[in-house]
Formats: C-alpha cells, sequence, structure tokens
C-alpha cells in the first residue's frame, strides 16, 4: 500500500514505443511533453536504443527530466535497421515472447501510474491489468482514420463493390460521403490472413485499454474525434501535435537520429545551407518514409516529373545508386538529393519550402501540417489512403498524386506525368496559394492548440488529474 502522501506523490507514466522509426520518434516527443507538465516520464526501450533514446532527449533533460529504461533481452541488442526481413516479421506478430517478461520486471520494479504502449504490442494490455497498471494505447493515427478503419471493420463496404477500381462510401463516417476504392484498401480487410487476425487484435487490444492518446488535434479534425468518442464510444485524449515538442533548432537537426547512423545524415549541413539560397515557397520536398521501396522504374518515373515541373526540390532516397544514371548532374542548381536521412522538421520549416511529397504517414502529415506546407500525397500502405483523404477531402490541403492500389512497402506505380501535374499543382498557381493559406492557418491552430488555454494542452491536462484519480483509486 502507498503512504498516506500518495496523492501529492509525482504522477509516473511508462511509454513504451514499438522499435521502428516512425513509432519510436513520435513517443519520444510524446514523453518530452508530458514531462514538460511535471509528469516522471520514462521510455521503455532495448538495449540497442537506450544511448540513442538519451542524445535524443539530453537536450531537454534539464528542464524536463526523461528516464531511460531497457529491457534485457537478447533480440534487443540490434537495431531495427540492423535486423533482418525474418526477424522484423517475427517481432511483429511475437513481441510478446521477447519484451513480455523484461517488461513485466521493469512494471514491478518501478510501479509506474500508468504504461502508454504502442498499438502493436498488443499483449500489454493483459499484463498491465495483470499488474494493476492501466494501459493506453499510442497508435500513432488520426481521429479520422481511427473511425474510417472501426467502421470499415464493422461493415465491410468494401465487399460490395465488384472490382478494386469501383469507389464505394465508407458507412458511418462523417462528412460528405468521401468515396475509396477497394483497390485502396488494406488487403488485410479482403481476404483473412495473419495479418488480418493480428490488426483485429490491434483494434480489440484499444478497445479493451483504458483509453487511447492520439497525436493530433481537435481544431484539425472536430467532427472525427468528437464521433470517436461517441460512436466508438472510446475515451480517448487529443495531446498534439507532439513534434512542437522536438525541441528547438539543435534538437530538430538530431531529432530522428534515433533511428540512423551518423553517417546516413552526412548532408543535412549542406541542405539546410542549400535552402537558405532559394527563395520562399520556392522549393518541394519529397520524403516516403524510412521503409518504402521504390522500383528503379519508379525512381525513373518521379525524376523525370521533378525535372519536368521545373520547381526546386529536395528529395530524400534510400540509396542514390537507385537513380538514374546522370540525375543529379542534370538537376545541379534546381534539386537536391539526400541520401538515408533527411532533418525533416527543420526542412518543412523553412521559409524556401512550399510543399511536401508524402507517403502519407501520419507523422508527416501532421507535421507538415503544423509547419503550414500542403502536401503532394502518395500513400503505399498502412493507413496511408485513410490520411491522404483527410488531406485531400476534407482539409483540402492536398493534391492527390493518383496512386491507386494498397500496395506493401514498394507502392502503386505513378507515371512522370501525374508527378509534374501534382507537383506543379500544390506550388504554383491561385489553388497552390489557397491550400497555402489554409495550412499556414492550421499551423497556427496547431501551435495554439500546445499553448496555455489550448485544446492539446487541455487534453493532456485532464489525462494527468483522471490518473491521478486513478492511482488514488487503485492505492487507497
Amino acid at each position: 500500500m502507498d503512504s498516506p502522501n500518495n496523492q501529492n506523490q509525482q504522477l509516473h507514466v511508462f511509454f513504451m514505443p514499438f522499435i521502428a522509426p516512425g513509432h519510436i520518434i513520435p513517443m519520444i516527443d510524446l514523453a518530452k511533453l508530458f514531462a514538460s507538465r511535471g509528469v516522471k516520464s520514462s521510455i521503455i526501450t532495448t538495449a540497442a536504443y537506450t544511448d540513442k533514446v538519451y542524445q535524443s532527449i539530453q537536450k531537454s533533460a534539464s528542464e524536463s527530466p526523461i528516464q531511460v529504461l531497457a529491457m534485457t533481452t537478447a533480440a534487443g541488442t540490434i537495431t531495427w535497421e540492423q535486423a533482418s526481413e525474418e526477424a522484423k516479421v517475427d517481432l511483429f506478430f511475437n513481441s510478446a515472447s521477447t519484451f513480455a517478461e523484461p517488461l513485466k520486471e521493469l512494471l514491478e520494479q518501478h510501479r509506474p501510474d500508468c504504461l502508454v504502449a504502442d498499438t502493436f504490442f498488443t499483449w500489454t494490455t493483459e499484463l498491465a491489468a495483470s499488474l494493476r497498471v492501466p494501459k493506453v494505447v499510442f497508435g500513432g493515427k488520426c481521429f479520422f482514420s481511427l473511425c474510417a478503419e472501426q467502421s470499415l471493420v464493422e461493415h465491410y463496404p468494401h465487399n460490395t463493390v465488384s472490382s478494386d477500381d469501383d469507389a464505394f462510401v465508407i458507412p458511418n463516417l462523417p462528412g460528405d460521403g468521401i468515396e475509396f476504392t477497394r483497390g485502396q484498401i488494406s488487403e488485410a480487410w479482403k481476404s483473412e490472413s495473419v495479418f488480418t487476425h493480428f490488426f483485429k487484435k490491434c483494434l480489440d487490444s484499444e478497445r479493451d485499454s483504458y483509453g487511447v492518446l492520439v497525436n493530433s488535434f481537435y481544431e484539425l479534425e472536430p467532427l472525427y474525434a468528437d464521433h470517436y468518442r461517441s460512436a466508438v464510444a472510446k475515451r480517448a485524449w487529443h495531446v498534439g501535435p507532439v513534434s512542437l515538442f522536438a525541441g528547438g533548432a539543435e534538437e530538430k537537426e538530431s531529432r530522428g537520429m534515433v533511428t540512423v547512423t551518423e553517417a546516413a545524415a552526412v548532408d543535412r549541413h549542406e541542405c539546410l545551407k542549400w535552402l537558405d539560397s532559394k527563395k520562399p515557397n520556392s522549393v518541394i520536398y519529397l520524403c516516403f518514409g524510412s521503409d518504402a521501396e521504390f522500383t528503379a522504374a519508379q525512381n525513373s518515373e518521379l525524376a523525370a516529373g521533378l525535372e519536368g515541373s521545373g520547381q526546386g526540390f529536395v528529395w530524400v532516397v534510400k540509396r542514390r545508386e537507385d537513380l538514374p544514371d546522370g540525375f543529379e548532374e542534370r538537376v545541379e542548381g534546381q534539386g537536391l538529393v539526400i541520401e538515408g536521412w533527411a532533418p525533416q522538421l527543420l526542412i518543412l520549416g523553412h521559409a524556401a519550402v512550399g510543399g511536401f511529397v508524402t507517403h502519407c504517414g501520419w507523422n508527416s502529415v501532421v507535421e507538415a501540417i503544423a509547419a503550414g506546407v500542403p502536401m503532394v500525397t502518395w500513400p503505399l500502405a498502412a493507413e496511408q489512403f485513410f490520411n491522404e483523404k483527410l488531406v485531400s477531402k476534407v482539409l483540402r490541403v492536398g493534391v492527390e498524386v493518383g496512386a491507386r492500389r494498397w500496395v506493401r512497402l514498394v507502392g502503386d506505380f505513378v507515371r512522370k506525368e501525374a508527378v509534374e501535374k501534382a507537383v506543379r499543382e500544390v506550388m504554383v498557381g491561385e489553388r497552390a496559394e489557397e491550400m497555402r493559406s489554409m495550412t499556414r492557418k492550421l499551423g497556427g491552430m496547431a501551435r495554439s492548440a500546445l499553448e496555455e488555454g489550448g485544446s492539446s494542452l487541455g487534453d493532456l491536462s485532464c489525462f494527468i488529474e483522471e490518473f491521478t484519480l486513478v492511482r488514488r483509486r487503485l492505492n487507497p
């Protein structure tokens, strides 16, 4: 039993991200946000990431100390990038066998008041409950995608059409009947597979957990925030954009280095220097996340579309050798290629950047919105086609490049003409200015949401108050 002074003790929250770039980075930002409000915050990770996570948070540690705790496991000695595809698949489906016992030991030792775990760690719901620790999900999705996916699984509207090119409307989704095609839906929901069962477990875990933290802000998607809380009937707190807690320029520059080697980012200083030489809103930034793989043919089409657009660009690629021969020489002055990793927040926040070609991962979308940058949407997999519809049809701050197929990692094939047209549309002309103006307004709302009296800080305060009461109830 806790001491009589339990009610005056600092709230303690564990943050446990899935070990992949798109998951670990926003969870670190989330921990920083909580720590800034006086919450004792501990990031739970593997031995391979302990030093990297510490380096990522140390610049803000003097103001908001964050603890980094390592799970002792043999499988945790390599990073996601070093792991084989077989090891990644095993971790995806069987993370309990790797992390359950080490996490249990940490929970028993530190007795946190809440565990915030990645949506892929479905097994943590039962484990946390057995130790009387409330578990909250942080899944990296927006309210729109959460609502769309829930309705899709309940009603299977894509089964009412006969081909992948036929359109349908997801029922019970607020708005003006937003259309999807069967080809844009994950294979997990079109035919039974191990992925179907796993993602159903993720939805069940969200339902059975205490609640869900969402990296969004109320003003961005009020219809869907309200719908999720009422129709899906789930506790949810919008606390984003968490990327706004990445810190100053130096900290933003190191953000993301937690997942890559220093050698992979040798171009970052050259990039920012190059952008300084360009006019405002004259450069479009292209990045497709850490997992996407484009074929040589697709890279050739994309390169030709960029050249033809006449717009300045910064393009982040996995490997330079995947580019067409002579491409960098031909676009010298017009474009800059970065291999491996780039300081995305600093690039999006640079005055020269006027557009963003994105795979529509939610981290990238909400970072672009916070920076006031409109988008060319090029979804590949996961929930990215849902995010595209929010950007292009609901918020109207993006142009669809025309991807029609949900294809894990590789992506649907897009012709150079479509690339050139979409880039021009988001960068120049009256429509581009309208989108830029709207995105900047949303960016202002995003910053206000995390200021005193703002919607996201208000929800975070409600979270802290509620879990303070929960602690008293569990430990009278």
